[in-house]
């Protein structure tokens, strides 16, 4: 199993551990709040692993220097 796939079964398991914690509540806003659980643990690693370098980072991630570091101010990460 590659470690794309890896990632695939973990968000899957967590989302399907999701729905049996509601016991029977309504979901909201799962795409949100998805993408929000995601996003910081994600910018955390690739921030590391670019050991801080904000433009390496953006680099990693495919997207705008200036877009990490928005997302970095929306996660408290800065």
């Amino acid at each position: 199993m590659s470690s794309h796939d890896q990632i695939c079964f973990a968000v899957r398991d967590a989302l399907e551990q999701y729905f049996r914690d509601l016991d029977g509540e309504a979901p909201q806003a799962i795409y949100d709040m998805v993408l929000a659980k995601v996003e910081k643990p994600m910018l955390e690693v690739v921030l590391d692993k670019a050991q801080g370098n904000q433009t390496r980072a953006a680099e990693l991630l495919g997207i705008n220097r200036n877009t990490l570091r928005k997302k970095m101010q929306d996660h408290d990460l800065i």
